[in-house]
């Protein structure tokens, strides 16, 4: 018992708030009415303590965990306004690739680079296909009216670039304009071409020629074909006509052999073949190629010895393996193997008659 307890009494009514000790028997208790009642301590009951004035040992206090920073908005990069150019709100963009010495093709490196020929400002992703997958090469911001240099590279990861893919967004910063649909474009490249020098040609964008690939034309993206590996067997058991005008195949002898037996170059990429594509399938795509080549080895049957390069690319093999399945079914005598590498890298089979 304590002085600020409340007690009641045992043996009388009533109670009140402990203000003291009378000896160590007494107790003085503050009844209702203000007056001070001394009572034996044993007649008194405590019915609420008072700890308000009780002395607390104090209790360590877990420290204030820091609230984490709330995620603030990305900061945006700052970007310069360009002058715009007249006639420039058509997007016209462009993929280009450029050997670093056009004097030296066997060995030289080469520069890939994106033109955006146009008042837009693009993100972008270049990407390299790796089997059903892409790696991204490349990716930023490019601004209007300018070429941007993607990567530098050498002949040795041609294989990794024989199917690449730009995607595309593109605005206006700063100002209203026409909203253009983002664009995701895949191209072949054929990596023939960066061994013969005649292929680079003289543009509006670089000093040295180049090597240039359609992104989008005039606001229209740029469509290619890609035949899949999965649609070679339908192709070669099912042979489907199509009503398309019969594009000659370009034909280079190599005077350089002398005769009837010089060198026949065959290119079959479907591009080489045909001006518009548009509406064809894959397996049709597949069938006009190997139409062309049994028209080659037609009118050469008679030609004993004569040495045919077939053009086909690498890319997943398909009109290579669908090329070499024909030989081995009509004209097994045939010698066939693969073309000069030095000559048309990996994508060319070069078909002996007999």
């Amino acid at each position: 018992m304590k002085i600020g307890d409340k007690v009641r009494f045992l043996s009388e009514v009533g109670g009140g708030i402990v203000t003291g000790f009378k000896g160590k028997d007494f107790v003085l208790v503050e009844d209702a009415d203000g007056f001070d009642i001394p009572m034996p301590i044993r007649e008194c009951v405590v019915i609420e303590a008072d700890d308000y004035n009780i002395k607390r040992k104090p209790t360590a206090t877990a420290p204030k965990q820091e609230e984490p920073a709330k995620p603030g908005k990305p900061e945006m990069p700052v970007i310069q306004r360009q002058p715009e150019v007249r006639g420039g709100d058509t997007l016209n963009v462009f993929l280009a690739y450029v050997p670093e010495d056009a004097k030296a093709m066997m060995t030289t490196p080469f520069e890939a680079y994106l033109v955006n020929d146009s008042n837009y400002y693009l993100y972008y992703t270049y990407l390299s296909a790796e089997g059903k997958a892409w790696n991204n090469r490349s990716h930023g911001l490019v601004e209007p009216n300018t070429k941007l240099l993607l990567e530098e590279f050498t002949k040795d990861v041609l294989n990794e670039m024989e199917r690449v893919a730009v995607q595309l967004i593109a605005f206006k910063d700063g100002k209203p304009a026409a909203i253009k649909p983002a664009v995701s474009v895949e191209l072949r490249i054929d990596t023939v071409k960066f061994y013969k020098l005649h292929t680079f040609s003289a543009s509006d964008f670089f000093e040295e020629p180049a090597l240039i690939y359609d992104i989008v034309k005039d606001d229209v993206p740029a469509k290619q074909v890609y035949v899949s590996a999965e649609e070679i067997q339908s192709a070669l058991l099912q042979k489907k006509f199509v009503d398309k005008p019969k594009s000659q195949p370009i034909v280079k002898p190599n005077h350089g052999q002398g005769g009837k037996n010089g060198i026949i170059e065959i290119d079959l990429h479907i591009d080489s073949l045909l001006d518009d594509t548009h509406g064809m399938s894959n397996s049709e795509i597949l069938n006009y190629q190997l139409d062309k080549f049994r028209e080659v080895i037609e009118a050469n049957k008679e030609k004993r010895e004569q040495k045919i390069v077939f053009i086909h690319g690498k890319g997943d093999g398909v009109l290579r393996k669908a090329i070499i399945d024909e030989l081995k079914r009509k004209h097994s005598n045939y010698r066939y193997q693969d073309a000069s590498f030095q000559e048309y890298g990996f994508g060319a089979t070069m078909v002996t008659i007999k």
